[in-house]
């Protein structure tokens, strides 16, 4: 009796390993913060993503930009001034716009763009392509994403 049930022991564990049954190796974010920022200055700002992963889930997400001097592109209010009555919106507003659509996410969903920041569209979804690519490596490394060769301003 007692060998029949070291046999079926052995048998269980046997098809536990091999049908997948056994420890399996999510495909989802790990936990952690991550990050990932433009290669180059676009008019004076490089624009950032950063996302905090929990229980697979994304939790927060920060997307702005910064000049070289570390002050936030959504602070400035001349800047907002300006694009407010020119684009009829601007960092603040739209910043909220697409880090809101990560937020939540356990997956990369589809990106909506916001008219009047369609290029600041673009390059959210290229970081945040590029951060939820860190989040299921687990790899806090600052990513870089290549800016737009053909996109004004200094680099």
């Amino acid at each position: 009796m007692k060998k029949q049930f070291v046999i079926l022991l052995l048998c269980v564990l046997f098809a536990m390993t091999f049908c997948g049954c056994g420890e399996k190796k999510t495909e989802g974010m790990q936990d952690g913060t991550y990050t990932a920022q433009m290669s180059d200055f676009s008019f004076g700002w490089k624009e950032y993503v950063t996302i905090t992963v929990k229980n697979g889930n994304i939790t927060t997400t920060e997307y702005n930009a910064e000049n070289a001097s570390g002050f936030i592109k959504s602070w400035d209010n001349v800047y907002m001034n300006n694009m407010k009555s020119v684009a009829g919106t601007y960092p603040n507003e739209y910043t909220r716009y697409y880090a809101a659509q990560l937020t939540g996410q356990s997956t990369l969903p589809e990106i909506d763009t916001l008219s009047g920041a369609s290029s600041s569209g673009g390059n959210f979804k290229k970081l945040a392509q590029s951060v939820v690519e860190q989040a299921i490596k687990g790899d806090s490394t600052i990513a870089t994403v290549p800016s737009d060769p053909d996109a004004h301003g200094e680099k």
